[in-house]
């Protein structure tokens, strides 16, 4: 990867957060997303207030990519993943790495078909950032850990990428493998994601409230299992230690929508987990249960 240029493909609250770290730092950014979305950050670029201050860019964007660039972190949401990849040429990134940054087990697939022998599994936590308006993002934490793997990929390529990302003031780890960095955030973030979409609260209320709690812990343990069955093993303890350290008004992308009546990511984050759970013969009475009363048929 000696093309230095870094594609956001849905420059959202996270996607916009990273593009403002990076430009920032010096790196060259672009913002592919709808016209509407193109328009408005032309006109007005990105705004990030956090916890560090505040910054606005101005980044150069695009309705669609054919030029040739050194990484593309996709970012969209999972529901319009589908769309937005069609607003990308394989060819823009036939040199370069895809990194996604989406919730869930199920994207790899689609990834790879659209932009084969580039793509790498990636995730990210410790970090939320949600936006308060259309160019406006709240980052309520100071800096997001980011993990990825590839399968195809050689070691050297990933070691560029996570330098790059670096220059952002991220910590970026390469990891053992794509399964792993997957289900690492998977079986604790489909927990939480049925679970505050289904009660309405925040991480801390959910801590605070014995029987939610416990319902959280067995849907975690239940997660943590079919990790296992998948070839991935996770401690549920460790990944309730994560929920621990979290902010008590922490929620998810997922309740947000949920409650505002968009599209949300359940499906995708929690229903992947459940369908590998179907395949290996897993019981997830707990999780299963959380999905239906957030709505998840």
């Amino acid at each position: 990867m000696v093309n230095r240029t870094v594609v956001v493909l849905g420059p959202g609250a996270v996607g916009g957060s990273l593009a403002v770290r990076l430009s920032l730092a010096g790196v060259p950014i672009v913002c592919v997303a709808r016209p509407e979305t193109v328009g408005i950050i032309a006109l007005s670029g990105i705004a990030v207030e956090s916890p560090d201050g505040a910054a606005t860019i101005r980044p150069e964007v695009a309705e669609e990519l054919v030029r040739p660039v050194g990484l593309l972190l996709v970012t969209v949401k999972a529901p319009a993943l589908e769309e937005a990849l069609e607003r990308v040429s394989p060819d823009a990134v036939a040199e370069g790495v895809v990194l996604p940054l989406l919730n869930g087990l199920e994207h790899m697939e689609l990834l790879r078909k659209r932009f084969p022998g580039r793509v790498a599994a990636g995730s990210i936590s410790h970090f939320q950032a949600y936006r308060a308006g259309r160019v406006q993002i709240i980052e309520a934490t100071r800096s997001p850990v980011i993990t990825l793997a590839s399968e195809e990929l050689p070691r050297g390529e990933l070691d560029r990428v996570a330098d790059l990302l670096r220059l952002g003031r991220m910590e970026v780890r390469v990891g053992e493998s794509e399964r792993r960095v997957l289900w690492s955030k998977a079986a604790r973030i489909s927990a939480l994601a049925a679970a505050t979409a289904a009660s309405g609260r925040s991480v801390g209320e959910l801590r605070a409230d014995a029987d939610w709690s416990n319902r959280l812990r067995r849907a975690i343990a239940e997660a943590c299992a079919v990790a296992e069955a998948d070839g991935v093993a996770l401690r549920p303890a460790a990944q309730w230690d994560i929920i621990e350290q979290m902010a008590a008004e922490t929620t998810t992308s997922a309740a947000r929508d949920v409650a505002a009546g968009r599209r949300s990511e359940l499906d995708a984050i929690v229903g992947s987990v459940l369908r590998a759970a179907k395949r290996h013969d897993v019981p997830t009475p707990a999780l299963s249960a959380l999905a239906s009363s957030a709505g998840l048929a």
